[in-house]
């Protein structure tokens, strides 16, 4: 049976399956946000919430923005919806300022979070965020700037809980050492082709550890610490539910003729197996899905009905690794 997910925010319980916005204001680019748009949003919105999900991702970045302003738009629209569903968004990336020479870089000082935080609740016209989540480790961050901040936005009323994304356990028990506010969630890439959180357990005391990158620890960590685990990436672009495959590896061949398999033998889509394959670790994980296609969303959340064995799951997993278990 699966762990029952550990979040619930203000009576809200979250849904297994969290809708990643990341795909709506109609792209990356500078163009302003066409009613098509507006409309593509609203029909992704509705299939969502006609699958039971009522967890939204966001980042002030996507789409330059126009992710959380097309979003906005929906709510302004649907007045009654803000206060039954989950918005969470991330800030801490900065992109590069060419004109003045300055890459790509990351930002987690107490000043650019707020601000972040004020031009998020801006775009998507709301008060508060139930979550916040520093979208990917800022190399000069000081967790005591952090926690100011964090305690500020949250007496503010501006954000309700907080969390990291792409971090380790230490980075996690570094920052929460100055943090009174708990990090409830850590979004990590995991999927059933990146397995380096797996792998990770599995190659303790192997040579086969050395290549990979996944921080020892913390799967473990975010489980005891009733931390959520969050898996960005988790559909793998569609790489073993429909995306063309003529050029990939013949085991990636291989993994995608299984999916499809036991998707017929489950009379399923090839997606909920994908899917049902991460919900069945037993860290609850919660997988961001990407598509806005109302389609695939509703094909994803077929994975909600759906319990692999460990048979199967074991089955998927070697399949995926491309060679047996040591």
């Amino acid at each position: 049976m699966l762990q029952k997910l550990p979040i619930s925010y203000n009576g809200l319980d979250a849904s297994q399956l969290i809708f990643g916005c990341m795909g709506l204001g109609g792209g990356w680019d500078r163009n302003a946000i066409q009613p098509e748009h507006v409309k593509e949003a609203h029909e992704a919105v509705e299939a969502a919430l006609s699958s039971n999900i009522n967890m939204f991702d966001h980042a002030d970045i996507y789409a330059f923005g126009k992710a959380e302003s097309v979003f906005g738009q929906v709510l302004k629209e649907r007045p009654t919806l803000r206060e039954n569903i989950i918005i969470q968004s991330k800030c801490g990336i900065r992109f590069a300022d060419e004109e003045l020479g300055i890459p790509t870089r990351y930002d987690f000082s107490k000043s650019y979070i707020i601000a972040s935080v004020d031009g998020i609740l801006s775009r998507l016209g709301i008060e508060y965020l139930d979550i916040l989540v520093l979208h990917r480790p800022d190399a000069l961050m000081d967790s005591r700037e952090v926690g100011e901040a964090f305690h500020q936005l949250k007496a503010s009323g501006k954000v309700r809980y907080f969390g990291v994304s792409n971090m380790s356990a230490g980075q996690i028990r570094l920052l929460q050492q100055h943090c009174h506010e708990k990090i409830i969630v850590n979004q990590l890439e995991m999927s059933l082709q990146i397995i380096g959180w797996l792998e990770t357990g599995v190659h303790v005391n192997q040579l086969a550890a050395r290549d990979n990158i996944f921080p020892e620890g913390t799967l473990e960590y975010c489980q005891m610490e009733n931390i959520q685990l969050q898996a960005w990436g988790s559909l793998a672009q569609g790489l073993y539910s429909g995306r063309n495959i003529d050029n990939e590896s013949e085991q990636v061949k291989a993994t995608a003729q299984l999916v499809q398999k036991l998707a017929e033998e489950k009379q399923t889509s090839t997606e909920a197996i994908v899917l049902s394959w991460l919900m069945r670790h037993p860290a609850a994980i919660q997988p961001v899905i990407g598509t806005i296609n109302p389609t695939r969303i509703k094909a994803c959340a077929e994975a909600t009905n759906l319990t692999l064995s460990r048979d199967e799951w074991y089955s998927l997993y070697v399949s995926s690794r491309g060679v047996s278990l040591p």
